[in-house]
């Protein structure tokens, strides 16, 4: 924490006129285009140049720093820097009902995904204002989550028994009941884990895993959406957003969602095809190098089976811990939207 704090005293020093807002941002991966292409640009460019004078941004991120991902939307409530942003799913020790707004399997396009996130919107603002002190300013997804595995498989069934790095809680429970062990490993260390097969599969966004080499290190793709889409929130310590002026208030809540979060889903639209091209070879693969995974087919088999264990394991399981009230938030909301209802007790 020491360290933490003294890091921002000094990116505060250098951040800009007195004159000016200082923002002391924390981004998503450092290493992946959601931060690349979308965060950076927008914090350290398109919203200082909106804002004028008004506005100096110091941009760092979560692994840059050293912090624990559990840790990020825990410190920005208590104000250690002033804007957040990490997979929602890093946070659910903290609020187990925020696992409600990425459930895998629901959502296999990204206009879905956005509509469930559009639905869990409400409840999201609420989560993060009451657990994290925080105000939402847009939630942008990861691509979907799917299997890398360094393992001969040819289907759903074939990952019984084994150990398999899950991206999230849900995701977790769900391998459990398939039959698979749950492995919590960092995102970072994944490669080595496989490698040294300290897990036999993992799961993350096909574009992560082809931005960070695990093309090296496994040998199959399953792209089933069994991780969701990892769902980043991006937040404001609820006491700097106050102390902000209406006018910088209104900047960031339009830009955000007009050169942000907009352009990240329209990206993520169509971007699944793309990546799996470009871990295996088969179709067109733009902007990179097209390896040589093997791709393993999703059968309608498959899927109905992992909606089964979704809707009468995983689903009810989650709503024992969110509670009765949060369940029927989801139920009136997301669940409308994608046509499941969690039977409330």
């Amino acid at each position: 924490m020491k360290t933490t704090i003294s890091t921002f005293a000094v990116i505060a020093a250098v951040a800009g006129s007195a004159s000016a807002e200082d923002l002391n941002v924390v981004g998503s991966w450092s290493s992946l285009p959601l931060h690349k292409q979308y965060e950076a640009p927008f914090w350290t460019e398109t919203l200082p140049e909106a804002a004028g004078d008004d506005l100096t941004v110091a941009l760092t991120t979560h692994d840059q720093m050293g912090l624990g991902l559990g840790d990020v939307y825990r410190l920005l409530g208590e104000g250690v820097y002033d804007v957040g942003m990490t997979v929602a799913d890093y946070a659910v020790s903290d609020a187990p009902e925020l696992e409600g707004l990425d459930v895998p399997l629901l959502a296999l396009t990204a206009d879905e995904a956005r509509a469930m996130v559009d639905a869990a919107r409400p409840m999201v603002d609420d989560i993060f204002a009451d657990r994290f002190n925080a105000h939402v300013l847009a939630i942008a997804p990861y691509p979907p989550q799917v299997v890398f595995c360094n393992h001969d498989i040819s289907g759903l069934a074939d990952l019984e028994g084994l150990k398999i790095r899950a991206s999230g809680r849900m995701t977790a429970k769900f391998l459990e009941a398939l039959g698979a062990e749950g492995i919590n490993v960092n995102f970072s260390e994944v490669p080595g884990a496989l490698q040294k097969g300290v897990v036999d599969c993992a799961v993350t966004g096909a574009g992560s895993g082809y931005s960070a080499g695990w093309w090296e290190v496994a040998t199959h793709l399953l792209p089933i959406p069994l991780g969701g889409w990892d769902s980043v929130v991006t937040a404001v310590n609820m006491d700097k957003w106050n102390s902000l002026s209406p006018e910088l208030q209104q900047i960031m809540t339009e830009r955000v969602k007009t050169d942000f979060e907009d352009p990240a889903w329209q990206t993520a639209q169509g971007a699944l095809a793309n990546d799996i091209a470009c871990l295996t070879g088969e179709g067109e693969c733009k902007g990179g190098d097209a390896r040589s995974m093997t791709l393993v087919e999703v059968t309608e088999a498959d899927s109905t089976r992992a909606r089964e264990i979704l809707e009468a394991e995983v689903l009810p399981e989650w709503a024992e811990r969110a509670g009765a009230d949060w369940t029927k938030r989801w139920n009136d909301t997301v669940g409308a939207t994608v046509g499941v209802t969690i039977p409330v007790e």
